[in-house]
């Protein structure tokens, strides 16, 4: 469908005679922030890398961006942002030599790598840090200028690994402005996350226990569902049940 940014049809991913993602199945509309959630060894680092074109599933199908996990993937890496919690930037590099590091990598022109680097500073009020080293930004501005850079080539979808760990609430909520104003523009956010409250935050949300998808659906319809006033309480109904404990 026309509409659909990531669709996966009994995605599997084994090692040995360990199942990380078992037959998962779901899809992901454009312009939608989709929350992807699960306790440690759930299988979403495992899933988030099969639809990133860094791993090759066991069986089952996928596309992303329409274009296919199995035969596509270098069309995928083309076509999306990635930003992990735990690497994104260049910590010895300045702040305008990492947008220009990135948006080189991504494809843009260097006419496009000035304008759009310079829109994007002036939009975190951080033009006058782009010669300072990143690693002396404070921690809730590498973040922001991560997510900045990582959709600065205007992908069709951006993947988030837990983005916002460590970054105090009033930084995580001005993150999601971010969050909020790529998907305006058209970009489907996939975004893994510990905070539940963030959860709220996503058009629809799933749950992945022992690789599997256990509920999936808005966090309105999740929580009249399991008859709780919370998706942290929803989220514990269903990852108390898990057992493993490894991703």
């Amino acid at each position: 469908m026309d509409n659909i940014a990531i669709q996966a049809d009994k995605l599997t991913k084994r090692f040995d005679d360990f199942t990380a993602v078992d037959a998962i199945t779901f899809d992901v509309r454009q312009g939608e922030i989709f929350g992807f959630v699960g306790a440690n060894g759930a299988g979403k680092t495992t899933a988030m890398r099969i639809l990133c074109g860094l791993s090759r599933p066991t069986s089952g199908a996928a596309t992303v961006a329409g274009f296919d996990v199995y035969k596509e993937a270098e069309k995928i890496k083309k076509n999306i942002g990635y930003m992990s919690q735990k690497f994104s930037l260049y910590e010895d590099l300045t702040v305008m030599e990492n947008i220009t590091f990135y948006a080189g990598i991504y494809g843009l022109s260097d006419r496009e790598i000035k304008e759009r680097g310079a829109k994007l500073l002036d939009r975190l009020g951080i033009t006058h840090e782009a010669k300072t080293y990143v690693a002396s930004l404070p921690l809730g501005w590498r973040q922001k200028l991560s997510f900045s850079v990582a959709v600065i080539h205007q992908p069709k979808i951006v993947f988030l690994d837990e983005p916002t760990g460590g970054v105090d609430p009033v930084t995580r909520r001005q993150f999601w402005d971010l969050i909020y104003e790529a998907a305006d523009s058209g970009i489907t956010v996939f975004v893994t996350t510990h905070y539940m409250d963030e959860a709220e935050y996503c058009n629809r949300v799933s749950v992945m226990v022992d690789g599997r998808i256990d509920a999936l659906d808005t966090p309105s319809n999740l929580k009249k569902q399991f008859n709780v006033d919370s998706m942290n309480k929803v989220f514990y109904q269903l990852a108390r049940e898990a057992k493993r404990s490894g991703d």
